[in-house]
């Protein structure tokens, strides 16, 4: 016999051939299926996080939280809204007694000046308890917040018409309307005075495909002018 017929052959099947190719098929299909769901998965949160409803309903939360704890614990009212752009002050049935009154509409006052670091015996007027204020209301099915100066404010002392004058409005949400059990916006109030907690009760519908997101949330006044 030869060298020729004696030396060792290398090499694979072509039965190994076609296993190893459907191992790796099976594999990359596999790893395709969980690629594939992960992609899908990430695109319905992603779809989820920023439909419309829910930034607005991230904008609403933040803007009322925000303008709330800067507001003046002593200077903020409640409204309800009566016939056509009247709004009366929230009042309670019971005022000897802690009662939750609730309306469409609450005026929130701050500030938006420095104080003034060089005078340290009168760093604030004692009669100014609000240089500017934020009013949120229920309008035709949006929630909008009017910004103005203050004083005049948002609506007359006792009641009246909203302030239209030198004013900026934005729009917060669409399809809102006030939640159940209460109006858009509560608090607390014992002898006529509030309790400094603001509570937001919005709801908005999605015109799509009718989905409902609920806005529940409270605010603590916490600055306190004059003490």
């Amino acid at each position: 016999m030869s060298y020729r017929n004696k030396k060792f052959r290398s090499g694979v099947t072509l039965i190994e051939l076609c296993t190893s190719m459907l191992v790796a098929s099976i594999l990359m299909l596999v790893v395709g299926v969980l690629i594939v769901g992960s992609a899908k998965g990430w695109q319905q949160n992603y779809d989820i996080a920023h439909k419309e409803i829910n930034e607005q309903a991230t904008a609403v939360t933040l803007a009322f939280a925000n303008i709330g704890r800067r507001s003046n614990f002593n200077n903020y009212e409640v409204y309800v809204k009566s016939t056509g752009s009247t709004f009366v002050p929230a009042t309670s049935p019971t005022p000897a007694e802690e009662t939750v009154v609730s309306g469409d509409a609450v005026e929130f006052r701050y500030w938006d000046v420095e104080l003034d670091s060089g005078d340290s015996h009168d760093l604030m007027d004692f009669s100014k308890t609000a240089t500017v204020y934020a009013l949120f209301y229920l309008q035709n099915g949006k929630l909008k917040v009017d910004y103005g100066q203050y004083p005049p404010g948002g609506i007359p002392a006792g009641g009246g018409t909203r302030n239209t004058t030198d004013i900026k409005t934005v729009t917060l949400a669409e399809n809102a309307s006030a939640g159940p059990g209460c109006g858009a916006f509560s608090h607390t109030k014992l002898s006529g005075a509030g309790k400094g907690c603001v509570r937001i009760n919005v709801i908005l519908t999605d015109p799509n495909d009718g989905e409902q997101v609920r806005i529940s949330n409270s605010v603590l006044l916490r600055n306190k002018w004059p003490r």
